[in-house]
C-alpha cells in the first residue's frame, strides 16, 4: 500500500492532468463526430513533446538516442497509418472539418501509451542506474517512439485525406 501511495504522491500533477485529458479524449472518440485537423494533431504533438522532454532530461539529445527514438517513431507511424486507413474518415474542406467514425481503439491505445511512458518513468526514478544500461535505454526509446509513431502515422493519414479532398471551388477562386 505504501508503494502505491508513493506513486500517487510523487507523480507530478501534470502527469495526472494529461491522464485525465487522454481518458476524456478516448471516451469522446467512442462516438462518431466531426473535428478539425488541428485538433487531430494534439495527441501526436503531446506524445512527441513528451518524448523530446524525456530525451533531453533522461538520455540526452545525442545522435544515438534520437536515432533510436526515430526508428521507433517510423515503425509506429506505419502501424498508425494502417490503423487510420481502415477508418472511413471524410474531409469536408468547405466546412473545415473531418468526419470520423467511432473509434473504439483510441482509449485503450492512449492508456497503453500512457502506461508505457509512466512505467518507464517510474522505473527510471526508482532505479536510475537502469537508465545507463543499453538494453533498458533501447527498449524505452524504441517503445516510446513506437507508440508516439502510431499517433503520428494516424495524423499523417488524416492530413493526406484532408489534402486529397482539395480546396472547395468557392475558395479556389478567392
Amino acid at each position: 500500500m505504501e508503494i502505491a501511495q508513493q506513486f500517487f504522491t510523487q507523480t507530478p500533477i501534470w502527469v495526472w492532468i494529461i491522464l485525465v485529458w487522454l481518458v476524456s479524449r478516448g471516451i469522446r472518440s467512442r462516438r462518431p463526430g466531426t473535428t478539425t485537423l488541428l485538433k487531430m494533431a494534439i495527441i501526436p504533438l503531446l506524445f512527441t513533446g513528451w518524448g523530446i522532454f524525456d530525451l533531453a532530461t533522461i538520455y540526452g539529445v545525442k545522435p544515438e538516442t534520437v536515432g533510436t527514438w526515430l526508428v521507433g517513431i517510423a515503425a509506429g507511424a506505419v502501424v498508425g497509418w494502417y490503423i487510420a486507413s481502415r477508418s472511413s474518415i471524410v474531409a469536408d474542406r468547405a466546412a473545415g472539418v473531418l468526419h470520423r467514425p467511432a473509434d473504439y481503439w483510441l482509449l485503450p491505445l492512449l492508456l497503453v501509451t500512457f502506461a508505457v511512458k509512466y512505467v518507464f518513468g517510474v522505473i527510471g526514478a526508482v532505479s536510475p542506474d537502469l537508465l545507463t544500461e543499453t538494453g533498458f535505454r533501447l527498449f524505452d526509446l524504441i517503445l516510446s517512439g513506437f507508440f508516439t509513431g502510431i499517433f503520428v502515422g494516424k495524423f499523417i493519414r488524416y492530413a493526406s485525406i484532408w489534402r486529397a479532398a482539395g480546396v472547395p471551388a468557392t475558395q479556389a477562386g478567392s
